[in-house]
């Protein structure tokens, strides 16, 4: 078989290698992958959304079968236009793809079916979203309607934050157009926890759980990011908390989507927050995480690929996911003043081996004169897994500490309170 993987980040790089497992596969093309993608397949393309460009190589080459991973792609309907083509997808249509698209269709979707979540006004006038803020309690989490790689979420501690979070987002257009409408929403507390699942439109099967570090500094401080590193699973999430959220919000989501006649069919991504409450979603994702899936696919027993045409072809069952009694931690390098203004250009160096039989998946970087140089603001995630999470941290550790390349950083403290939470 001849598979075309969508992306070009880390994320990606966890699912061609995970896909190479297939003995069945021939050929893998990333459309655009990046230099550390290419010594796991043949890297075609410049943009992920540059979907005439996809369509064409679909049409002029022999591909098998695709998998569409990153949001904006997914968001613009690239498995519509390759289905439409004859080519068999892994990822939700455009009409599914709303529910990371338009953060107002996913919370209103909750609404209407009862899925718990945290209460929220919707605004396309800053000058309403000002005089609301004005009445309501902080903090309180701003957040722009559309997709922003992660970033597009305030959580504002006082009143002068929130009016600055809703003019960055509705006047200076900081995310562009997807800050032209904004969510206002109650500031829920309890550990956060990220839950990736499988589903076909009707069965759905969550992946082991997964705790993500989404701010840039150690003790969770500086501004967010798209992901600094994850463990797996999240010691939060406990056997009746899996129980709860299955029966409240996993298992009503995919009804709801199915009535509202656009059934997801992909991977769904919830992040969700474990209040006094109980459990409520935070946000739903399109696609698989990034970082998540750099500790979960590790985990990862089946093969991804059978899973993947299940899920095209809705036929997936519980039994053809199984995941390893083992823990994983990554742990990300990033370019110093990510996510913020950052320098790009410098060689990385690693051995060929990682110590502890550690993985490491490239996200921004290419090729220069035959050298990998960083090429992005998130360079790569280091993978360790192990039988106990603590030993898997400590690996990850030792594995990241052998690459170097100029302004390198990274947090000192992933899966500190998944461990203080194992005590």
């Amino acid at each position: 078989m001849n598979i075309l993987v969508i992306g070009g980040g880390g994320r990606e790089h966890a699912v061609i290698r995970k896909i190479k497992e297939n003995p069945a596969v021939q050929t893998i093309w990333a459309w655009p992958g990046n230099g550390g993608i290419a010594l796991d397949a043949v890297c075609v393309g410049k943009s992920a959304t540059d979907l005439d460009g996809i369509c064409d190589f679909a049409k002029n080459n022999p591909v098998d079968f695709a998998v569409v991973t990153p949001d904006d792609p997914l968001i613009l309907g690239c498995v519509d236009r390759l289905e439409a083509l004859g080519v068999p997808c892994f990822g939700p249509d455009k009409a599914a793809a709303r529910i990371e698209g338009s953060k107002s269709f996913a919370k209103e979707l909750m609404k209407k079916y009862g899925i718990p979540t945290a209460s929220y006004e919707v605004f396309d006038d800053a000058e309403n979203a000002l005089a609301f803020l004005d009445g309501c309690g902080v903090p309180v989490v701003i957040k722009a309607d559309g997709p922003a790689l992660g970033k597009g979420v305030i959580i504002a501690n006082t009143r002068d934050e929130a009016r600055q979070a809703v003019r960055d987002m509705m006047e200076e257009r900081v995310f562009g157009d997807s800050g032209t409408r904004v969510v206002i929403e109650e500031f829920l507390t309890g550990p956060e926890v990220s839950v990736l699942a499988f589903t076909d439109g009707k069965t759905i099967v969550p992946m082991v759980s997964s705790m993500d570090h989404k701010r840039a500094l150690d003790g969770d401080a500086g501004l967010n990011t798209g992901g600094m590193g994850t463990v797996a699973p999240n010691p939060y999430y406990t056997p009746e908390i899996a129980e709860i959220c299955m029966k409240t919000i996993f298992i009503p989501t995919i009804r709801a989507m199915r009535a509202e006649g656009c059934p997801f069919k992909g991977c769904l991504y919830f992040g969700l927050m474990i209040t006094p409450d109980g459990p409520k979603v935070i946000e739903y994702n399109c696609r698989f995480g990034d970082p998540e899936t750099q500790v979960v696919l590790p985990l990862l027993e089946s093969d991804l690929l059978t899973i993947m045409q299940a899920v095209r072809n809705e036929t997936l069952t519980p039994e053809l996911v199984r995941f390893r009694e083992q823990s994983a931690c990554c742990v990300i390098l990033a370019s110093d003043g990510y996510p913020k203004k950052y320098a790009t250009g410098f060689p990385i160096e690693m051995p060929e081996t990682l110590p502890c039989g550690a993985q490491v998946f490239i996200a921004g970087a290419k090729r220069a004169a035959d050298q990998l140089v960083t090429a992005g603001g998130r360079v790569l995630g280091v993978t360790a897994t192990a039988n106990d999470l603590r030993t898997a941290v400590e690996n990850a550790y030792l594995a990241a500490d052998t690459i170097h390349f100029e302004n390198a950083r990274k947090r000192s403290d992933i899966g500190a309170r998944a461990l203080k939470a194992l005590r």
